[in-house]
């Protein structure tokens, strides 16, 4: 697969984050795809962590996601497997004996239990994933284990991803400093329905299994559930979430303490600043595009029409063209399903109004307009005057580089 150049929406520079206390980790080269480039990352969780995770509702879903789900009901964590290039999805009974193979392996390299493993591979589907490969790599790797840099254990898990995804929060709870570090890999098969690509949330904080489980699905939908770039729900969409418990503070029992709103706010932050930076990152984009609609029946309603303009392949082709092309707009509108009243519909980009009452506003500027296009956040607002529902997704624009890169993916 040829390498593509890095996204013009990549941040300048890159965190350099903290260690969380409890967790550890190490990357390694398994050579499962790519060459010269790590592609296995191994974390190793202290006694007592706890885990959280949303994963796909795909009905074609990976191995991987199939283990998780099957771990994830008892809520602990010794141990977390990452590979790339190798989604190890749709490989039928080779697939489930891969990943059972690959927990016994890191299992015994960690000193736990299989049911305290956590698995998660993205790549190509339908490949079989050789579990032999991991043998001897994370027997090496687990000597390895350290708590920085964690720019490293972005990298490894990256896929045609250009840049690798991570960010943190530092948050003060009854005068004690507790962190929060997430990364995040994805670029394209990216319509994320329950949780994202692949995305890993550590914590020292100490919080109960079902609260962390809780805040995490809540602030999912409005991070990595309000994301698209191409319209596509991967097979092996994993979001998992790990509390060691190591700040000094007593365990957020439930979801009426105080301080769960507190962490929960610092954790729906580091989700959205994840979420964001796979958006900018989508395959071939040169532009992030937030898509607000308001004044809907419901915000379920709203949701779906802005998911609708965000997933339309001529809206996005326009933006990619700096065309502010509303009569697309209009049309994502009404393919949606959704309750809407042509004659009550008002468009806007930026602050420029360009329809309104069903038809172009008038005083419509075409060249603040064209100008406006040209930058590279926008923003389109839809307007429906039916109700008090509102939603946003985030999304980028539809470019011949996703063609590139897809049209190679597995050459």
């Amino acid at each position: 697969m040829a390498a593509h150049p890095v996204s013009p929406l990549a941040p300048k520079s890159f965190p350099d984050l903290p260690p969380v206390a409890g967790v550890r980790f190490a990357t390694a080269e398994a050579g499962i795809k790519y060459k010269n480039r790590t592609d296995v990352l191994l974390m190793a969780f202290e006694e007592g962590t706890v885990a959280a995770g949303v994963l796909t509702r795909s009905k074609c879903s990976s191995a991987a996601v199939d283990w998780c789900r099957a771990t994830l009901p008892a809520g602990v964590a010794r141990g977390l497997v990452v590979n790339s290039g190798n989604a190890n999805a749709f490989t039928g009974v080779r697939g489930r004996q891969s990943v059972a193979m690959t927990a016994e392996i890191a299992a015994r390299a960690l000193g736990c239990s299989t049911g305290e493993i956590f698995l998660a591979s993205t790549g190509v589907i339908g490949e079989p994933l050789e579990a032999g490969k991991f043998a001897g790599v994370l027997d090496e790797t687990a000597t390895r284990l350290g708590d920085t840099p964690w720019i490293e254990a972005a990298r490894a898990i990256m896929t045609t991803d250009t840049y690798p995804k991570l960010t943190g929060a530092v948050l003060e709870i009854d005068g004690v400093e507790v962190r929060i570090n997430g990364i995040a890999k994805g670029s394209g098969m990216i319509a994320p329905d329950m949780a994202t690509m692949l995305s890993f949330v550590v914590t020292d904080m100490p919080v109960a299994a079902p609260v962390l489980q809780a805040l995490l699905a809540r602030h999912t939908r409005t991070s990595f559930n309000a994301i698209t770039v191409d319209s596509d729900t991967s097979t092996s969409d994993t979001l998992l979430a790990f509390a060691t418990g190591k700040a000094a503070l007593d365990p957020i029992a439930g979801l009426d303490d105080p301080r769960a709103e507190i962490f929960g706010q610092a954790l729906a932050d580091v989700l959205f600043e994840l979420a964001i930076q796979v958006v900018r990152d989508g395959e071939g984009a040169t532009k992030q595009v937030s898509i607000h609609v308001e004044g809907a029946v419901s915000d379920e309603s709203a949701f779906r029409i802005a998911k609708a303009i965000a997933d339309s392949p001529l809206v996005k082709t326009a933006i990619a063209g700096e065309d502010a092309n509303w009569g697309r707009v209009v049309m994502a509108v009404g393919k949606a399903g959704e309750p809407a009243d042509r004659d009550r519909l008002a468009i806007r980009f930026g602050d420029l109004t360009v329809a309104k009452d069903g038809e172009r506003a008038e005083g419509y500027d075409e060249a603040a307009t064209s100008a406006y296009m040209k930058g590279e956040e926008l923003d389109l607002t839809v307007s429906l005057g039916l109700g008090a529902g509102k939603a946003t997704v985030y999304t980028c624009d539809l470019t011949h580089g996703y063609i590139a890169i897809n049209g190679d993916y597995r050459s």
